[in-house]
């Protein structure tokens, strides 16, 4: 789902489409010096909600934006709404300094590790340890025989073919030559994009495969779903945890507009954590052809979407890694211990977002 710019004249494309490429990662055309920094095309944000500032207000005076409502549900801190997207919540600030950082430190350790899926399954198997495994430097490397590396690994990786996948400290791994295919585990945390939590989600087929091994959505997660999905489920009704996707954005990433629509219940919220650089979140109506809403999403926001809003295209086509505009130094104080450089290096360039499904 993470789009590319293969449109064709703005006359052929939607209003949704139209909207990506408005706030899309643009550079300057400084063609004649190739060896100035490329800058960033400058983008016109004055139209995009801001939730943060729009809570401060609201805190102050009680005043609010037309087309905003405050969401009256019993909730411990202020909740909003859109006018003409009914179940769609929005929770600034929902998350403490502190979850937010578990949920980086999980995001980056536990949630990648097998069972759960990652976008590299299909070419590595499953692979653990990744993130110790790029703190140390280490490479995976494709064994087919006994011709390539004869000494220990630390960890083995089977994609259930005849290859095989180690990790191996470097200097083992370059002693080889070029005998075996080899990618170092720096590379690959850069190139993660996702992993699927609980229930399994198989994109290719676009639905959930019970056949596959997963474990349950770990407990916390689970629980701080529950609070969170509270604004927007039925009275008497409590959310299920049952599956979760982490998306992974560098600079440049996109998600392109998409539905949610998997699940089978939809008046059931999916609840989405954002961690990390701010981005821009684009809300538009059942049709591409309806003008979105673009708002910013912050380290520590929380959006439910349920009902309607469950039918409305959406998408994130812009995440901000510079220091003016990523807001993350929250953050990187929390993470400024040593033991923390490798969340503090990943989290700079980097969001993670966290969506929490009921499927059944």
């Amino acid at each position: 789902m993470y789009g590319s710019d293969k449109a064709g004249d703005d006359a052929e494309r939607t209003a949704f489409r139209k909207a990506e490429k408005k706030y899309k990662l643009y550079y300057e055309d400084n063609s004649k010096s190739s060896k100035k920094k490329k800058l960033p095309k400058q983008v016109d944000l004055s139209e995009v909600l801001d939730f943060k500032s729009i809570s401060e207000s609201y805190n102050q005076t009680g005043d609010l934006p037309p087309g905003i409502v405050a969401v009256n549900c019993g909730f411990d801190r202020p909740v909003f709404g859109l006018e003409n997207h009914p179940g769609f919540y929005f929770i600034p600030g929902a998350l403490t300094l502190e979850e937010q950082c578990q949920w980086i430190r999980e995001s980056l350790t536990n949630f990648p590790q097998p069972p759960n899926r990652t976008n590299h399954n299909v070419i590595y198997g499953p692979i653990s340890n990744l993130f110790v495994a790029a703190k140390e430097g280490k490479i995976l490397v494709e064994e087919k025989s006994d011709d390539c590396l004869d000494s220990k690994s630390s960890d083995i990786v089977s994609n259930g073919d005849a290859q095989r996948w180690k990790f191996y400290e470097e200097d083992s791994a370059k002693s080889r030559g070029k005998t075996c295919k080899s990618v170092s585990a720096s590379v690959l945390l850069r190139k993660l994009r996702w992993s699927t939590l609980g229930l399994q989600f198989a994109w290719s087929k676009r639905n959930y495969d019970v056949s596959l091994p997963h474990n349950k959505i770990p407990d916390a997660l689970g629980q701080l779903a529950k609070r969170m999905a509270q604004p927007a489920m039925p009275i008497g009704e409590e959310f299920r945890p049952e599956a979760a996707i982490v998306n992974y954005f560098a600079l440049g990433d996109a998600l392109g507009g998409h539905l949610d629509d998997m699940e089978v219940d939809w008046s059931k919220p999916i609840v989405s954590m954002s961690l990390g650089c701010k981005a821009i979140f684009l809300l538009g109506g059942k049709s591409r052809e309806d003008e979105p809403l673009a708002m910013f999403l912050r380290s520590g926001d929380v959006v439910l979407m349920a009902g309607e809003a469950r039918e409305c295209f959406h998408g994130v086509p812009r995440i901000f890694t510079d220091e003016e505009n990523a807001e993350i130094t929250p953050l990187e104080l929390q993470f400024s211990h040593a033991d923390d450089h490798c969340f503090l290096e990943y989290i700079r360039t980097s969001r993670i977002n966290i969506n929490i499904r009921q499927v059944y």
